[in-house]
């Protein structure tokens, strides 16, 4: 069937009013979204001593980033639930659903009632708000960057698309400054008693924020596309069953792909803040402010080299970042760990460089390699198994590193580990330059991209 080719689809090389209010839609979306999500591991010290209560601190910490790991592997499940409804009633539909949901169930963990209060139920219910939080971001996570994608002129994917992956980092920067700033202006007593309860019930008028910005947005037009089409053949939607059956090589790749990235992001964003603290000897203060910074740097290098990737493909930008990880992680974590300040920044720093070229490159193939009918199914499935596997562990097996050796740098032997397999997957699993893939239309039962 002949499509009308639209702006995007086009490649032109402007960007429309429309283009600019779904950027800002989807980044500001992320950003509301996994300031929900950030939370939880900011907060992982006065959390452990809350709702997980004991004389040691390690078995306190080793217990919280258990149940931080819990939100990651429900989220393959909202991946597919949601990535199902986004592949059948449209991308923006459901991103109006998933920012509601995480909106609710944060502001009802600054609501829950410590250990001390109820017990062992409120270690349950912060469970399953945690497990709610999990369903939501695997939604999002997704249905925000092909929402966006599908607008993006075809020059300018790597770019937008790593824009709103940033908008994932800046929550943790300004989470960590309200954490500081609260806990700076009060006693210890009262942050733990009240203090950091603040910080969650701000979920909710956030979200309503965000569904404002995106109320002034419309659908992509390469899913209005897809709705024309199956009118005209009278087509009926099996998401689920068309991304497993036809995509599952693909699939697979994004899995080994994204587990690297979101080991990198979860270590930086959900394990460093206590790590220096524990490990490091920093103060709780000092954490905050130097992870922060470490964040910011994501935000902007991030869609930097997202914009290289456009010129250079994706495939290059992964490989010279798997390699800057198995070169980098030692120093960058024995530089975190110093003790120093200024070393540990530096060492932080170091680490973002490297995940963040990575990033540039794999952030825009996982939706990319996708055709549009079935891409939000299959790219949130696959996309949310690698997160479970390699994020949503990575503080639990930081922690567990440095509790069982003894040495301070043991995760980075983790990620050179990690690194060097992935880079042997690219190298040599048939993973495919996706720069260019669907420029007009993508022709699904031949897999023949068409210029």
């Amino acid at each position: 069937m002949t499509h009308t080719t639209s702006p995007a689809a086009a490649g032109t090389t402007g960007i429309t009013p429309m283009q600019r209010r779904v950027l800002l839609g989807g980044s500001v979306g992320q950003f509301i979204e996994f300031y929900d999500f950030a939370l939880y591991g900011i907060s992982a010290v006065v959390l452990s001593q809350i709702f997980f209560p004991g004389d040691n601190q390690a078995t306190a910490l080793l217990a919280l980033f258990a149940t931080y790991g819990v939100a990651f592997f429900i989220r393959p499940v909202g991946g597919l639930f949601f990535g199902a409804l986004g592949d059948r009633i449209g991308r923006r539909n459901v991103l109006v659903a998933t920012l509601l949901t995480i909106g609710a169930a944060t502001t009802a963990i600054g609501l829950l009632p410590g250990y001390d209060s109820i017990g062992i139920l409120a270690t349950v219910l912060l469970v399953l708000l945690r497990l709610l939080q999990g369903f939501s971001a695997g939604g999002e996570s997704v249905g925000a960057p092909s929402f966006v994608f599908e607008h993006a002129p075809v020059n300018r994917r790597g770019m937008f698309v790593n824009v709103t992956l940033a908008a994932t980092a800046l929550p943790s920067v300004f989470a960590a400054t309200l954490f500081l700033v609260l806990s700076a202006s009060m006693s210890d007593e009262s942050f733990v008693a009240w203090g950091w309860r603040i910080l969650f019930l701000l979920a909710l008028p956030l979200a309503f924020i965000g569904l404002i910005i995106r109320a002034k947005t419309e659908e992509s037009p390469v899913f209005k596309e897809i709705v024309e089409e199956k009118s005209a053949v009278a087509e009926q939607s099996t998401p689920v069953r068309d991304a497993f059956r036809n995509n599952w090589v693909k699939m697979i790749q994004v899995v080994i792909i994204m587990g690297l990235t979101a080991m990198g992001f979860y270590f930086l964003s959900g394990y460093f803040v206590s790590y220096v603290e524990t490990v490091g000897g920093l103060s709780r203060n000092q954490s905050l402010l130097l992870n922060g910074l470490a964040m910011l740097a994501y935000t902007i290098l991030l869609p930097v080299f997202g914009a290289v990737s456009d010129k250079v493909g994706r495939k290059p930008m992964m490989i010279a970042g798997t390699l800057a990880l198995a070169v980098l992680a030692v120093p960058a974590f024995m530089l975190v760990t110093s003790g120093s300040m200024g070393l540990a920044l530096v060492g932080q720093l170091i680490f973002v460089v490297a995940i963040t070229i990575y990033g540039g490159g794999c952030y825009t193939f996982f939706v990319e390699v996708f055709e549009p009918k079935t891409r939000f199914t299959s790219a949130a499935f696959s996309y949310n198994v690698g997160y479970a596997v390699l994020g949503g562990t990575a503080p639990f097996v930081g922690t567990a590193l440095v509790d069982a050796t003894d040495v301070a740098f043991s995760p980075a032997f983790y990620v050179i580990g990690i690194a060097l397999l992935v880079l042997l997957f690219l190298i040599f699993g048939r993973v495919p330059e996706t720069r260019g893939f669907h420029a007009h239309d993508h022709d699904e039962t031949t897999g023949a991209a068409h210029a």
